[in-house]
């Protein structure tokens, strides 16, 4: 059960990294095969073969001591899985692949009839529908991109890289459920699929992102050092709490109120598999953040926090606009100033789970039936087709 009570996992003291050295004759060995693999490939650090031993009697190369793994600018092989030092990336990984799902299991002719009927839905319910659309059909390719040409670069963790490949494809499915949702209900795809660069609610949420993703993918961007190593913890920071842990949630909020609506109720059914799996990679992300900030604590400075601080209010700010814009009027017994105390909340929370004090005085959850929502073993699907706590066959119980 994931809930917004959910602690960070906890995270074991960084072990001193044990001294190393090389003889002379190693060194000249390992300086020659390091240079010819990258003059003829441009690998990155991680991935290059380290050199054969040289030494008499050497059969092998060292092997992997879990406390010489470190979450970033890490020395040991990323190739080598195990031993493991961060099991709860492990059994995060594990959970996402249990949780599989695909959209295209989710009956969606109720949704087209109710589409169809000009009466079925208001122009305030259709203008909610087509503005999130018009966000979610690039946000998690946003996401996506930020995973694999970016961060999954600067993590020498295999256990947390095992994950990342995970969330990559969650990613693709998520993007694959709103292309879905828009085929099925006939919508004009050029328009959706545009508004994030038309609309400018979304593409002011878009641009926000953007500038961190660029860091991380930039060829020239290495860690190693306190400048950069402050910029890969600052994106991991703005994507894990900020687009997946805040920006979503105004979106997931009205497609699952049209649910409790019996309303648009396939696509509410996919937003909650979807909100299922944000959930668990906004978690991971901060278990990730938190470890990186314990391995090495002189980032988490005062200016540094200072900086995030102010990610974080402008994050709440451009997301109350983006509520406005796609409630003017009010729907579904929902408005844009319900969602202030809302977002406000959601960002005391996520402040707190990475160590950041409340912004917000006194804010509560306006929305109590969200966390709910998180929990799918509560609920069943809208056509009681099947429990929406789904799994994949080898993971099922047929006792």
């Amino acid at each position: 059960m994931i809930s917004w009570d959910d602690e960070v996992m906890p995270v074991s003291a960084p072990q001193p990294m044990p001294a190393r050295g090389l003889d002379l004759q190693q060194a000249v060995a390992a300086r020659t095969t390091l240079s010819s693999v990258q003059s003829d490939i441009a690998l990155p650090p991680g991935l290059v073969a380290k050199p054969a031993p040289v030494n008499a009697g050497e059969t092998t190369a060292k092997r992997v001591d879990a406390a010489d793994k470190r979450i970033i600018n890490g020395k040991t092989d990323v190739n080598q899985l195990v031993p493991f030092k961060y099991k709860w990336a492990w059994d995060k990984y594990l959970a996402g692949c249990a949780n599989h799902w695909m959209p295209q299991e989710i009956n969606m002719q109720r949704d087209i009839e109710l589409w169809k009927n000009p009466n079925g839905l208001t122009d305030d319910e259709r203008r909610l529908v087509t503005r999130n659309l018009g966000f979610f059909v690039t946000a998690d390719s946003l996401a996506a991109n930020n995973i694999v040409l970016g961060t999954y670069r600067h993590i020498t963790a295999p256990e947390c890289r095992q994950y990342l490949l995970r969330q990559a494809f969650e990613e693709a499915i998520h993007t694959h459920a709103y292309q879905y949702i828009v085929e099925s209900l006939g919508l004009d795809e050029s328009e959706v699929f545009n508004a994030y660069n038309e609309v400018e609610s979304i593409r002011d949420k878009d641009q926000f992102l953007i500038p961190f993703i660029n860091v991380l993918t930039d060829p020239e961007f290495k860690t190693g050092t306190q400048e950069t190593d402050q910029a890969l913890l600052k994106s991991l920071i703005v994507f894990a709490c900020l687009m997946e842990g805040l920006f979503f949630y105004v979106g997931f909020t009205q497609i699952l109120a049209l649910g409790r609506q019996n309303k648009m109720m396939g696509a509410a059914e996919q937003y909650q598999y979807i909100l299922r799996d944000e959930s668990m990679h906004c978690n991971f992300g901060i278990d990730l953040i938190n470890t990186i900030k314990l391995e090495n604590p002189h980032l988490w400075t005062a200016e540094f926090r200072e900086e995030i601080k102010a990610l974080f209010l402008r994050a709440v700010e451009l997301e109350y606009r983006y509520a406005e814009d796609t409630m003017p009027r009010g729907v579904l017994g929902l408005n844009a100033p319900m969602f202030k105390g809302y977002l406000r909340f959601i960002a005391n929370r996520r402040a707190q789970q990475i160590g950041l004090d409340p912004m917000f005085a006194q804010e509560e959850n306006p929305f109590p039936w969200m966390s709910e929502m998180i929990d799918l073993k509560k609920e069943r699907n809208f056509f009681e087709t099947r429990v929406i706590e789904y799994q994949t066959g080898g993971a099922l119980n047929w006792e």
